[in-house]
């Protein structure tokens, strides 16, 4: 059953789930955690049932650049066995910040991509979950363990759960440009989008603090190259501290011909949802809802 309520979540599959007793890994592939965050959340964790298991590397900080979680090394190599560990059913981000991009090229994609895992993570993890959706590895985008938007934010933090354990079958925004369209979901972060979508896709879109003029700068680079020429269709999320970027989003977005759903709870809002990303979605622009078809 479908919720009523904008950017509520009904439940059903995803990209994989969870059941108590499985191991989860928690790793840290941008920037340096708190350790009272990060003990904060893995305590949820535990209470759901999960075998909770904190990379050596989690805490690191780079030795000079302390905005990062350690040398892009030691967290492309901790990412990497975590996901080849063959006792661990999910991978999940301590945090967001920078550093995915840096650590990405690092990773053995081709041997990650034989196993399928349950990955958790936003924001700068985008190029994370870019490189998983092009090796055809379903993911979940939604809150981090180590941050406040998993810890201090109970809905959030029971829509991840119930996510992982049950799934996702549909969320529901505003319809902005009406219409149908089918195609795996694939985005997140808008300053992080690197890699072009396949033909066909329903994108994902959001991002946090960015004045309008910057969000315009990047839409415009992104249509110049025609990243967004064979999209099947958009799902825009939240918007948080970027000012009013309704206008802004029409104008640069409302021109391409697709559906559009808007005011979808995804990204970094309260109460945000955690979206499946890498499985086929079927969007309506008329009535706002977004169906998962995995």
């Amino acid at each position: 059953m479908t919720s009523d309520a904008p950017g509520a979540a009904a439940v059903a599959p995803g990209p994989g789930r969870l059941r108590p007793g499985d191991r989860v890994v928690v790793v840290s592939p941008a920037g340096p955690c708190a350790a009272g965050l990060l003990d904060a959340g893995t305590a949820w964790l535990r209470t759901w049932g999960l075998d909770v298991r904190v990379d050596a590397h989690a805490l690191d900080t780079h030795p000079t650049l302390d905005y990062l979680a350690g040398t892009d090394a030691d967290r492309a190599r901790a990412f990497e066995q975590a996901w080849l560990d063959p006792s661990a059913a999910a991978v999940l981000c301590a945090r967001g910040g920078y550093g995915s991009l840096r650590m990405v090229d690092l990773v053995d994609w081709t041997a990650l991509a034989a196993h399928r895992k349950v990955f958790v993570g936003s924001s700068d993890t985008t190029v994370l979950h870019e490189r998983f959706w092009a090796h055809g590895l379903p993911t979940w985008f939604g809150p981090m363990v180590g941050t406040r938007a998993f810890v201090e934010d109970a809905e959030a933090r029971e829509r991840l759960r119930a996510a992982l354990f049950t799934g996702v079958t549909a969320y529901r925004g505003v319809g902005r440009v009406g219409g149908v369209a089918r195609g795996p979901a694939v985005g997140g972060n808008l300053s992080l989008l690197t890699a072009p979508p396949p033909p066909g896709a329903v994108v994902l879109l959001e991002d946090v603090n960015e004045e309008p003029y910057r969000l315009d700068r990047m839409l415009t680079g992104l249509l110049r190259t025609g990243w967004f020429d064979q999209v099947a269709g958009l799902v825009l999320g939240s918007w948080t501290g970027c000012g009013d970027p309704s206008a802004v989003l029409a104008d640069r977005l409302g021109g391409l011909g697709v559906p559009i759903v808007a005011d979808v709870r995804f990204g970094h809002c309260a109460g945000q949802l955690t979206v499946p990303l890498g499985v086929p979605v079927e969007i309506d622009g008329d009535t706002g809802t977004v169906t998962v078809r995995a």
